[in-house]
């Protein structure tokens, strides 16, 4: 009872401040959730209209929602945005990544201990080796929580310049790994600084595609199991053919760094570090899935993705295995944020994963705003 009052005064609220819409006479509980998202999504947008446009989507199945939202535009010309347009979802595809890796270590192909020396391309190993790195004591967990030592390319401000100078250039992951060595130096021995380097998950899809025998991407579907999940409009850019009757991708824009997504090739961000695009509804029940054991076979599988990075060197904040911890208005939150301003999280109190896209990535601080605002409304219904 004390719920519904609750939930009813929201509705109340929210109907109340907008003057220039109607409250419907019978509004049942799912078009009140409906109303009530909206409402918050587009009160967002109205205030901050530089973000270009807004994507949401909450899924909870045990409070009946799975709700999609949009506000805004999908592009700078006001294309208007729809709760279907995918989007490039860069970092979020590390958590793919890492979910793909624990499959085969539940299938004993792979073990998180073993050492990369004897998993990764042979030329690769050769490069790292002359660089200066010890492949023979560089570990799988290592690489998914980013404490293997490797200084990364993505990071730095040659990668950049190279971005904005010769944006259509089409990258290959060796590339890539190469650029990762010549731009930096190592950064110390496995484990004892923790430093976010894409190339740690170019290395892991290697590993992927040597135990598997085929190409990374698609062992990453099928260990997924995206079919079974429903994930039907997840895939990796430019490497899997677009899937049918799915909206064209939203642009994605950087704007301060002079960077668009439709003008930059997407082998920029594509093996492993990011490269997968999607819906928010797809994003937001890949989350779910994953933590609600649908995605391993042995419940215990998902508690290896909290191996925590712990580097002889003080880290800021905590990451684990491809993924990272939030905290929203006293609730605990799993998963990962994206380079164009993405983000999904788990929320186990509530049961419910949100994902959000904020299509200019100069406004991306509105992804911290627009989970305050859900998680609020969430924890009161």
């Amino acid at each position: 009872m004390k719920n519904s009052l609750i939930y009813c005064l929201i509705l109340f609220f929210i109907f109340s401040c907008k003057q220039t819409q109607k409250q419907p006479e019978v509004l049942s509980k799912e078009e009140g959730k409906t109303q009530v998202f909206q409402s918050i999504l587009d009160s967002i947008y109205d205030e901050n209209k530089d973000a270009v446009g807004l994507l949401v989507h909450i899924e909870s199945p045990k409070k009946g929602i799975s709700w999609s939202g949009s506000s805004g535009f999908s592009d700078k010309e006001k294309s208007k945005l729809q709760p279907k347009h995918p989007f490039l979802i860069a970092s979020n595809t590390k958590t793919y990544v890492s979910a793909a890796v624990l499959r085969l270590v539940e299938q004993s192909k792979l073990d998180l201990n073993q050492t990369i020396d004897t998993l990764i391309f042979e030329t690769t190993n050769d490069l790292l080796k002359a660089d200066g790195y010890n492949t023979a004591q560089i570990k799988i967990a290592q690489l998914l929580n980013h404490t293997s030592g490797i200084h990364d390319y993505a990071v730095t401000n040659d990668y950049a310049k190279m971005l904005t100078e010769n944006p259509k250039h089409r990258y290959t992951r060796d590339e890539q790994i190469k650029l990762a060595l010549t731009l930096g130096e190592p950064l110390g021995k496995p484990e004892e600084v923790f430093s976010y380097a894409d190339v740690n998950y170019l290395l892991l899809t290697e590993i992927i595609e040597g135990v598997t025998q085929t190409p990374f991407y698609t062992s990453i579907r099928e260990l997924i199991n995206y079919e079974k999940l429903g994930l039907y409009e997840t895939w990796f850019s430019t490497l899997e053919e677009y899937p049918e009757k799915t909206l064209p991708l939203a642009y994605q824009y950087s704007t301060s760094e002079g960077l668009d997504s439709y003008l930059l090739d997407h082998s920029a961000d594509l093996y492993g570090g990011g490269g997968i695009a999607a819906t928010c509804r797809d994003l937001a029940i890949f989350c779910q899935s994953l933590f609600n054991h649908k995605i391993f076979d042995k419940e215990n599988t998902l508690d290896l993705i909290y191996t925590k990075a712990e580097p002889v060197q003080p880290m800021e904040g905590e990451y684990y295995l491809g993924l990272s911890p939030i905290d929203v208005v006293g609730l605990k939150g799993y998963g990962h944020n994206g380079y164009w301003g993405t983000a999904v999280y788990y929320f186990p109190e509530l049961d419910a994963s949100i994902a959000v896209s904020v299509l200019e990535r100069d406004q991306r601080e509105l992804r911290q705003n627009l989970f305050e605002s859900f998680v609020k409304v969430m924890k009161k219904m």
